[in-house]
């Protein structure tokens, strides 16, 4: 059992601190909180005290803690510090150096490794004074997730949101235990999302993919202790945590960053990349009585490339969806890529945007037909299966 003390910072995203302390009791940790005096407002101390099992903290001015030196105790009796939610304030003063409260007192008095959750509007989180403070906490050691983008409680769309509790529990763990990360020292390529063909300056080519499962990939490895290279297709999803984030728009741009992330002990080529491009038009094309010609022209092939290079990566991994036939065509592609893997899946349904995956692991050794699983749940057993790969 590992101690964890979880500063609770002001703002909406407060509410999800209840669901971070009933994760972390449930895998096992002591959790004992801190609450702001913004946080108070939108979360009480008798709930997290309820679902933490502890006592909660408030004041600095508590003068039977203080009489004991209550701030330093809190601050060298954890295992791991988190804020979270990490204000643009709380952040702004951690990298100054404050100690105005008892939030800060115990930052600035531990010698523990501390983890912050960004939430923020998506102006602060991108305003120039946040991103000083970001890289000045990191440059100081302090590990600072990457905020979700989306819909946010005042109304905008974009970076900003805190990370979803799960993922800020599976970047806890992996800081708590970083012995138990079995990809350590490990290069791993991931590609993921679509690729967009323009046909003229305002269509284009794609597909339906969402990004979802490559991200998650990404993820899981990046907890496994991988360094991991995610080129992406244009999706707005957010940039998991621990991972190096490349965004690409076309095919040819994908091949080029793939080449370029090169040398890597693991490549999962889980992009829906485009097989074919159009000769692009200069000028928007307008609509007449036919239809235009589209002289297509084939993309390269990535996955296949990858496979072939001098560098190649140990373990290559491709995906296939299919419509038909999704294990014989697996089979088949397996070997005319020269992958050492394909994750096969039908995409008939709403499997291409969607939540969850069933998938067919094609091997030189057979087929693992597993069942349909979140992709989150996919992600996490693939990457233990290339663990378990390399670790051989």
């Amino acid at each position: 059992m590992k101690r964890v003390l979880l500063i609770v910072g002001g703002g909406i995203a407060a509410y999800k601190s209840c669901e971070l302390v009933r994760l972390l009791r449930k895998r096992g940790h002591a959790v004992r909180c801190v609450l702001t005096e913004g946080a108070s407002h939108f979360v009480t101390p008798m709930t997290l005290a309820a679902l933490s099992e502890d006592r909660v903290y408030t004041s600095l001015w508590d003068l039977k803690d203080e009489h004991e030196m209550g701030h330093i105790q809190l601050s060298r009796e954890a295992d791991l510090v988190v804020v979270a939610p990490a204000t643009a304030d709380l952040l702004a003063r951690m990298a100054g150096g404050q100690a105005g409260d008892l939030a800060t007192t115990v930052l600035l008095a531990t010698d523990k490794p501390v983890l912050a959750a960004p939430a923020m509007n998506v102006r602060m989180w991108l305003h120039p004074a946040t991103r000083r403070n970001v890289e000045s906490l990191r440059t100081d050691g302090v590990r600072v997730m990457e905020p979700d983008e989306g819909a946010m409680a005042c109304g905008e769309w974009g970076p900003g949101r805190l990370p979803e509790p799960p993922a800020i529990a599976d970047a806890i763990e992996a800081m708590l235990n970083p012995t138990g990360r079995p990809l350590a020292g490990r290069h791993a390529l991931v590609t993921a999302g679509p690729t967009h063909e323009p046909i003229d300056p305002v269509r284009y080519l794609a597909n339906r993919s969402s990004g979802r499962q490559g991200f998650a990939i990404a993820g899981a490895l990046a907890a496994l202790g991988a360094r991991v290279t995610l080129v992406a297709g244009p999706v707005a999803l957010a940039t998991p945590a621990g991972v190096d984030r490349v965004d690409v728009e076309t095919a040819r741009e994908m091949a080029v960053a793939a080449q370029a992330a090169m040398p890597a002990d693991i490549a999962v080529m889980v992009a829906a990349v485009a097989d074919w491009r159009v000769e692009e038009r200069a000028q928007k094309t307008k609509k007449g009585e036919t239809a235009p010609d589209l002289r297509l022209i084939e993309n390269p092939d990535i996955l296949a490339s990858i496979a072939q290079s001098p560098t190649r990566p140990r373990l290559v991994i491709g995906f296939a969806a299919e419509t038909e036939r999704v294990v014989e065509h697996a089979v088949a592609k397996r070997v005319r890529k020269g992958a050492d893997w394909i994750v096969a899946n039908d995409v008939s349904g709403d499997v291409m945007g969607g939540e969850a995956n069933a998938i067919h692991l094609v091997t030189d050794t057979g087929v693992e037909d597993w069942p349909r699983l979140p992709k989150q749940a996919v992600a996490a057993r693939l990457a233990d299966r290339i663990a378990a790969a390399l670790g051989d």
